[in-house]
């Protein structure tokens, strides 16, 4: 038998977008169920998101510090940002969230894995990818507003993040997620035997 995922729609009898906000929305579809009944289900319309597992050659990974109001914390990231543009190219927007939030570049990208975040009540899909042979980005740095102006860097070895998720100590899904799966893939094929940065992504389809 092969665990694999499937694309799947069920009819949906009425829908409404009680609340729309500046990036995301809440919907509320009324979904027929499989013995014909009928359920409400409220959730939040996300554009999706990326995220860069960026491995330095000393075995060390890129991460923020950042305040998240929802949960009040200050947790540590690995950076990430929203794909603003329908359609856009996830490894583009990878990129941009790179440079963005680090001022680094990276000249290997592979996809690390797909998620999605809170499936039960968001349809939020991130693309996290792993950069390798990282050196500084070229230009001035982007100018931080906001949260991301109190933001912290550092890098941290990838022993050290792996204890802090197992001892729970660290919470931000796409760390726990990329982390766990740099081991994984290395305990593996390899490193190099990931997908390659623009491989097909069903849930958020793109043109390379």
């Amino acid at each position: 038998m092969t665990i694999k995922d499937t694309a799947e729609e069920w009819e949906v009898r009425a829908t409404e977008t009680p609340f729309v906000g500046n990036k995301t929305s809440v919907r509320t579809d009324d979904v027929v169920m499989p013995d014909g009944s009928v359920a409400r289900r409220d959730y939040q319309v996300h554009p999706g998101s990326v995220a860069v597992l960026a491995l330095d050659d000393q075995g060390r990974v890129l991460v923020i510090r950042q305040y998240r109001h929802p949960v009040r914390h200050k947790l540590w990231e690995i950076p990430a940002g929203l794909l603003d543009i329908p359609g856009e190219n996830p490894l583009h927007a990878a990129q941009r969230e790179l440079y963005e939030e680090a001022h680094v570049k990276a000249e290997d990208w592979r996809v690390l894995t797909d998620v999605f975040t809170t499936p039960g009540g968001c349809d939020e899909a991130v693309r996290i990818f792993l950069a390798r042979d990282l050196s500084e980005a070229e230009g001035q740095r982007f100018e931080v507003e906001d949260e991301e102006a109190d933001m912290e860097l550092s890098r941290v070895p990838v022993d050290e993040l792996v204890r802090g998720v197992l001892t729970g100590e660290l919470h931000n899904n796409c760390l726990v997620v990329g982390v766990l799966s740099l081991i994984a893939a290395r305990n593996g094929d390899g490193l190099d035997a990931l997908r390659p940065a623009e491989a097909p992504w069903p849930a958020r389809p793109f043109e390379a």
